[in-house]
């Protein structure tokens, strides 16, 4: 059973929420929140799973209450996945920099969030693939060195033609529809890549890929 905390400012989003797991027996939401201070609270009280957290509530925001979240010793058990309207750019990196283990947007499709709550239970991490994007852009726009990677090696032409398209924010459909193969197999690419690579998401994939030069404007579309 993975434990859920729901926070959001939005007593109609909470309760949509909860309904939405309540659908799946997998799920248990142990605690609502209204604000981050409330969040932060119910997660010392009840040591969920997994906090789907808003961004803008009253007093301390979703950014801050993941920052306390993240950084206190007693809830290390406890993942916060952030779930909002809003696509700050700055509000994504910092999110990410502070620890969250996954950021979609609420019109996340909803068996995509189930997932999503599955993934970063089981010690995942998961990010929109417009999210992935923009993190990716952010990325490239460093003004650091291109250093090959020496792992990347070990993977084969298609693996590496998936590898691409990872650092360019797809889905595993899409990735199907650019490299003409079945979703089947493109998650069995994407899942062995993270194997070989020793990576624990598509987030991390996709950075190893900008880093080692495997990126490029052409490669998109």
């Amino acid at each position: 059973m993975i434990r859920v905390l729901i926070a959001d400012d939005q007593d109609l989003v909470r309760a949509g929420l909860r309904a939405l797991l309540a659908n799946d027996s997998e799920f248990t939401v142990v605690a609502e929140a209204a604000t981050g201070d409330e969040a932060v609270a119910r997660s010392h009280q009840h040591h969920p799973d997994v906090v789907l957290m808003d961004v803008r509530m009253p007093g301390a925001n979703g950014i801050e209450a993941t920052r306390r979240i993240r950084a206190d010793p007693s809830l290390s058990t406890t993942r916060v996945l952030i779930l909002t309207t809003f696509d700050d750019d700055g509000d994504i990196l910092e999110a990410i920099r502070l620890g969250a283990a996954g950021y979609l947007l609420k019109d996340t499709p909803s068996n995509d969030l189930r997932e999503a709550v599955r993934t970063v239970a089981g010690g995942g991490n998961t990010l929109s693939p417009d999210i992935v994007r923009r993190v990716m852009q952010h990325v490239a726009d460093l003004p650091s060195p291109l250093v090959r990677d020496a792992r990347l090696d070990g993977l084969t032409d298609r693996e590496l033609a998936v590898l691409r398209r990872i650092a360019h924010g797809e889905s595993n459909a899409e990735i199907a529809s650019s490299l003409h193969i079945s979703p089947a197999t493109a998650r069995t690419y994407v899942s062995r890549i993270l194997a070989k690579l020793d990576a624990r998401d598509r987030t991390e994939l996709a950075v190893m890929a900008h880093r080692s030069g495997l990126y490029s404007d052409e490669d998109a579309g």
